[in-house]
């Protein structure tokens, strides 16, 4: 009898369910009437007198170690049934809606896939500068406009420190460190000194491309840029350029693109001419060249950046570019299917 108690006794600590119907069965064999405890309890009677006291109590024992077994799988399985593990209590209790990309963020991604189909790479730079970086390796002279309180945000502690206006200051970066061939695309956060409104803000996005090599020509760049509006804004899409002034570009050229809302017929979202202007180009000058420690004698190429509020502008006809900045979730759900 103490042997089949013992026996019993490692089978019921070594008990394991892994879920309501095998505990049940576990029950049944031990704790039930026809169960093998109840059965041992039968033959209790046939035990010698002397050993009565000491079978008996280790059937209690096993009996008892066999109920708070049942009884502590049954708390665990009643536990993981509740649902509550892990669950916030605070939340609300109506579904949370999947949130969008930012109208901005799908507009950059596109630019940024365009540009790598042709094989420009992502290069990023600091967003708190210093003035060579931004000014003086990209050929700005000291009394140049820009670098005027009016444009620039300065840094009080230290005046040659800057909030970059450009992400020109990244290819200007990365010529330093890098010898051609370069060919890379700058996004990023930029920062002037404007008054917020409607048309402008003190804070918008970039994205600038670079191209150095020997025998870059401006021709290059047209084919480049012809490409980027019609897989931008469709294939019917044209260009003109105009001549401009950049210190950093020599020739300089500002692109227009035919108006992607009337076709180029006149509208008062072009002014009635049928271009708008999206981006400003040109070839490197060889002062920035030289002035970055790349031979302007033995390579050339071109640059070019836009503003990605305006791109955006022209793609989904945002009028106020307030509404891209004040996380408005409204205005952020007109995109859920943009990307």
């Amino acid at each position: 009898m103490i042997a089949k108690i013992e026996q019993l006794l490692k089978e019921v600590e070594a008990l394991h369910a892994s879920n309501a119907e095998e505990l049940e069965a576990l029950r049944i064999k031990y704790l039930s009437k026809k169960g093998a405890i109840n059965d041992l309890m039968a033959d209790f009677r046939n035990v010698a007198a002397e050993q009565k006291k000491e079978v008996g109590m280790r059937l209690n024992e096993l009996k008892t170690k066999a109920q708070e077994k049942i009884n502590a799988l049954k708390e665990q399985f009643e536990s993981q049934d509740n649902g509550c593990d892990g669950l916030d209590l605070t939340r609300s209790a109506y579904p949370v809606k999947l949130g969008t990309r930012h109208p901005l963020t799908i507009v950059k991604n596109e630019v940024i896939d365009i540009f790598a189909r042709l094989g420009f790479s992502i290069a990023e730079g600091p967003e708190i500068e210093d003035d060579w970086h931004v000014f003086s390796a990209l050929n700005f002279a000291e009394d140049h406009p820009a670098r005027d309180m009016q444009d620039t945000f300065f840094i009080e502690v230290h005046p040659d420190v800057v909030l970059r206006t450009h992400t020109s200051s990244v290819q200007s970066r990365v010529m330093e460190v890098s010898q051609p061939p370069i060919r890379i695309i700058c996004p990023g956060r930029v920062y002037r000194n404007e008054a917020i409104s409607y048309r402008a803000h003190c804070f918008f996005h970039q994205v600038e491309a670079l191209y150095v090599d020997k025998d870059v020509s401006f021709t290059d760049l047209k084919q480049v840029l012809l490409l980027f509006a019609k897989e931008m804004f469709g294939a019917d899409t044209k260009i003109r350029l105009r001549p401009s002034y950049f210190p950093f570009t020599e020739p300089s050229a500002e692109m227009d693109i035919s108006c992607n809302i009337c076709g180029g017929k006149g509208c008062p979202f072009c002014k009635h001419t049928g271009w708008v202007e999206i981006l400003g180009c040109g070839m490197v000058d060889p002062n920035v060249l030289e002035a970055n420690g790349i031979d302007s004698k033995v390579y050339s190429g071109y640059a070019l950046g836009m503003g990605i509020e305006r791109i955006t502008n022209l793609k989904y006809q945002v009028k106020d570019l307030r509404m891209f900045s004040e996380n408005d979730t409204r205005f952020l759900k007109e995109f859920e299917a943009a990307y």
